[in-house]
């Protein structure tokens, strides 16, 4: 998997009801909705919302915002998700056996070294990740 960037326009709503916030939606993610003080807080919440609602399927292609219809209190905005990075930072971890000789594996304890960080360094390396 190669370095995944998606950029999505989405449409921020500015309130100033009770005590004054930020909501983001984005028609290109259906559902996706999230919220934050600043701007800079939506964006990067909307950042984490859309790779939540985007994992595991095929990325939806952006929309262009141009034709979209804004309320007064709305803008949009662009945010970049790097999907790389997201699926790497949130991704559980499974447990594998694995066979290694066994010179190696004495080394390894020897040395204190955690065979499971070398293997999953050697993966991402051979995935470009």
């Amino acid at each position: 998997m190669k370095n995944k960037r998606l950029v999505y326009p989405i449409i921020v709503s500015e309130y100033n009801d009770d005590g004054h916030y930020f909501v983001a939606t984005s028609p290109n993610i259906p559902g996706m909705v999230t919220q934050g003080e600043t701007l800079s807080e939506v964006a990067y919440w909307a950042e984490d919302a859309i790779a939540t609602m985007i994992a595991g399927e095929d990325y939806p292609t952006p929309q262009d915002p141009t034709d979209w219809s804004l309320k007064q209190n709305e803008r949009v905005i662009f945010v970049s998700v790097n999907m790389s990075q997201w699926l790497k930072r949130h991704s559980k971890t499974v447990r594998k056996n694995i066979t290694i000789p066994d010179y190696l594996n004495d080394w390894a304890v020897e040395n204190n070294v955690n065979v499971s960080r070398v293997t999953t360094e050697a993966l991402m390396k051979l995935a470009d990740i």
